[in-house]
């Protein structure tokens, strides 16, 4: 049975197989029991059996996190994308819709698809994921979200800190090394925008890291668009870049190898990078401390809060710091 819990958060928080599984037949699949829970955490997301045989993917959103509005731009998109023959894993229509409620949940379904992490060290495979990413944001740049925030340095920075030191997750004798640390590292961040000039903010994935990208012997796809905002495009191209200096040039020229044969791409953009990384450092322990009270982020993240993690988060803020001052990756396109 549907449970009777009035209020969305206890309802997600105690969301239960059996109300995974009852909610999806609502929509007149027929589940044949087959349930397991896929590696998310801003949602709750499982790959579904179904009675004939296949199976498919659905994507429980977290309650007050996005609007109707702001998710329905990210089907928006995706849809677009997968009209275009643009591989990416597009939610699907049921009865004309693809946002679904109940009585206490908001899902979205997909279909279920395999893949690998693309190999960073593959410099074909790089410049493929540039074209694949040069064909999305040629879409990106049509239009603008209206319901979505912008990737900036208060949003996933100065937000993301003030969040950390306001509610007391810092150990009394880290605070002060933390807060000066970085408010440090964001002026600096400020300094790399200022260095780029006015570039343009366009619709992007906004996570484009390898494991939202799946490889197959026909080439990658896309999944979880749930943090697409605007952003500059190479918020989606940086994370595709591993290893030592000299590594991340050569991944580079192949990722906009392939991006330029569809997008031109702003040279200027290359002093964000380190910024842009920057941010995501700081943004992403905000993120765990504010869902720290979700039991799911205590179980798959035990090493989180404790004393040893603000002292590497630290060190990792310091390693940061010297990559800062560093000039940006060339690129001679």
């Amino acid at each position: 049975m549907t449970s009777s819990l009035s209020n969305p958060d206890q309802a997600y928080a105690n969301l239960s197989p059996d109300e995974v599984l009852n909610s999806i037949e609502q929509f007149d699949y027929n589940c044949d029991g087959r349930l397991l829970a896929l590696n998310s955490y801003e949602n709750r997301v499982y790959r579904v059996g179904l009675d004939d045989g296949s199976s498919i993917v659905a994507k429980f959103y977290r309650p007050n996190r996005w609007s109707n509005d702001a998710i329905l731009e990210e089907h928006t998109v995706t849809l677009e994308l997968a009209e275009l023959e643009i591989p990416v894993v597009a939610p699907l229509t049921v009865a004309g819709k693809t946002l679904l409620e109940t009585e206490h949940f908001r899902i979205a379904l997909f279909s279920n698809r395999g893949g690998r992490a693309p190999d960073l060290e593959d410099f074909d495979q790089l410049e493929q994921m540039g074209r694949f990413m040069g064909r999305i944001h040629q879409v990106g740049k049509a239009q603008a979200f209206e319901h979505r925030p912008s990737l900036t340095i208060q949003t996933f920075g100065y937000d993301a800190r003030d969040f950390v030191l306001s509610n007391n997750f810092i150990p009394p004798e880290l605070v002060e090394a933390y807060q000066s640390l970085t408010q440090q590292l964001l002026v600096e961040a400020e300094q790399c925008y200022e260095r780029a000039g006015e570039v343009s903010l366009i619709r992007c994935h906004g996570d484009c890291h390898p494991s939202n990208v799946l490889w197959t012997d026909d080439g990658p796809h896309i999944v979880d668009f749930d943090d697409a905002r605007m952003a500059p495009a190479v918020q989606d191209l940086w994370m595709f870049l591993a290893g030592d200096r000299a590594d991340r040039t050569a991944g580079l020229d192949s990722v906009l190898s392939g991006y330029t044969e569809f997008c031109d791409f702003d040279a200027r953009e290359l002093h964000l990078i380190e910024a842009l990384r920057t941010l995501r450092l700081i943004h992403y322990y905000g993120w765990l401390a504010k869902r720290w009270n979700d039991p799911a982020f205590k179980i798959a993240f035990p090493w989180f809060n404790t004393q040893r993690c603000w002292e590497d988060h630290i060190l990792s803020l310091r390693e940061q710091a010297a990559l800062l001052h560093e000039a940006p990756l060339s690129w001679f396109g």
